[in-house]
């Protein structure tokens, strides 16, 4: 057995064990990940977020989710890399660091970090599910990883996990599956967010590229005469994060706080 030093981050709710990759070497992330972010057995966290060198950038981000599929973004585990690249790595306002998904571009700001991730895709409008019997019209966007967003009334009586899970694993979104967004419209520009993410399995507390994917839905009933817009979202951790991006959906940002909670080190 070895010792094998961590940090657990977390930003919006959305937590993480951090390893770099750097320095520990020879782990199976996969197994690593679904054996430590269980709750009540291991560490517990939403996903493992892998710091390895890079040719491309400073570094390069791996996320794994908890039940051990590698993630091609993630927007708040971004925003965890970059809180600890800067205590640990550089202390250099701006830092590009590499993904599955693209490089990716952050920013210190005042109350946090605003990373820039990659331009969305493949927006659809209006697909047609059938969900226990009953009819749904669906949103589609990639914003790194596939999210399905549906718009709803009365967001706290939704069943997330059990109305979540047939729209992720459902037929129109075979093989990879989606991210499910409920999303009620709450003023101008702002929006309230429940998710149910593909890999946890499960509602989250907060998921960064779903709030990405649920403010460019949500902004064709918004009224917005500037060319970019800036929607404030609330997760289901209470915290209220912005989405920065313009009118043809590029230069997409997410602003907001992250935190390092604890430092340790495992026996595996």
């Amino acid at each position: 057995m070895k010792k094998v030093a961590f940090c657990k981050v977390q930003a919006s709710g959305n937590d993480f064990i951090l390893l770099d990759a750097r320095k520990s070497k020879g782990i199976n992330y996969k197994q690593f990940a679904k054996k430590y972010c269980q709750r009540h057995l291991g560490v517990g966290a939403d996903g493992l977020l892998v710091i390895e060198s890079s040719m491309k950038a400073l570094f390069k981000m791996r996320i794994f989710n908890s039940d051990g599929s590698e993630a091609e973004m993630c927007g708040n585990g971004a925003r965890c890399v970059v809180l600890w690249a800067r205590k640990n790595i550089t202390d250099k306002k701006i830092i590009h660091f590499d993904t599955i998904a693209g490089i990716v571009e952050s920013e210190k700001v005042d109350r946090g970090v605003k990373v820039k991730l990659p331009n969305p895709f493949g927006e659809k409008h209006n697909i047609p599910l059938k969900v226990y019997s009953r009819g749904l019209k669906v949103n589609f966007i990639n914003t790194g990883v596939p999210h399905a967003v549906v718009l709803v009334q009365a967001l706290a009586s939704i069943d997330v996990n059990a109305i979540g899970r047939e729209i992720r694993f459902h037929k129109k979104f075979a093989p990879a599956g989606v991210n499910v967004n409920f999303v009620e419209l709450t003023g101008p520009n702002s929006i309230e967010l429940r998710t149910y993410e593909r890999g946890v399995e499960a509602e989250t507390l907060a998921c960064g590229t779903g709030m990405v994917a649920s403010a460019i839905i949500s902004s064709r009933f918004f009224t917005s005469k500037d060319a970019k817009f800036k929607v404030r979202v609330k997760n289901k951790s209470g915290e209220t994060i912005t989405v920065y991006f313009d009118k043809q959906q590029n230069s997409v940002w997410l602003g907001g706080k992250a935190s390092q909670i604890y430092k340790g080190e495992i026996l595996c």
